[in-house]
């Protein structure tokens, strides 16, 4: 899995009924912050006696057809950092509450049709109308699409039938996500959490590949 390396002592889910409710309960806390996940696996990472002190050196998670904040996400692949797990709300059979930040790395990837659904939720309105502006001279956004390895932006002026079309590449730009022109005539950097570092922006497999690190405050 890019950019996630094997842990030294991974815990597998089956070797308790501890772990299990550890896994159990961060399951359940991921997907209480998305809108939407269809699978989701995790490993946990660690010793037995850092569980037992409630620290997880890690999780390693893959999961699929994720939407969060209103974002159509494909693929996403991480491994976070430590982690602090309260045992004492896992053993009364309170929800999971992670309390201190963590960093994660990895990487997630986005389909054409996700990125044009997420492009016309209210979240992301004001995005889609400055790359239309901006790439086409045009707003709304009409929608985009993957053709090999170019991002295609299309817009459609008020009145005409005809498409107006830019063939575009991604690429990380001073920690955010940028898109090139193929005539390298357009260059933008979109704006980016604060928290969120891109390393590289790659078309591959027919979707759009993010890989860096984030630093999560729950």
């Amino acid at each position: 899995m890019a950019g996630i390396e094997p842990a030294d002592t991974p815990i597998h889910q089956g070797s308790g009924p501890l772990l299990q409710l550890i896994a159990a309960g961060l399951q359940v806390w991921i997907r209480s912050q998305c809108e939407a996940v269809e699978s989701l696996e995790l490993q946990l990472h660690g010793t037995a006696i850092q569980l037992l002190r409630g620290r997880l050196e890690g999780i390693t998670l893959m999961a699929r057809r994720v939407v969060y904040q209103e974002l159509q996400i494909e693929q996403v692949q991480l491994r976070s950092g430590a982690l602090q797990v309260g045992l004492g709300q896992v053993l009364r059979g309170e929800s999971i509450r992670l309390e201190q930040p963590f960093l994660v790395r990895g990487q997630v990837a986005f389909t054409a049709a996700g990125l044009s659904g997420s492009l016309v939720r209210p979240r992301w309105q004001g995005l889609a109308d400055s790359l239309g502006e901006q790439l086409l001279g045009l707003s709304p956004l009409k929608g985009l699409r993957i053709v090999r390895d170019t991002l295609v932006f299309t817009a459609q002026a008020a009145g005409e039938s005809r498409l107006m079309e830019l063939e575009t590449r991604p690429e990380a730009i001073a920690g955010s996500l940028g898109i090139r022109s193929l005539d390298g005539d357009l260059r933008l950097q979109l704006p980016m959490d604060p928290n969120i570092r891109l390393e590289t922006a790659n078309l591959e497999g027919g979707m759009l590949q993010l890989h860096g690190e984030a630093k999560v405050t729950p």
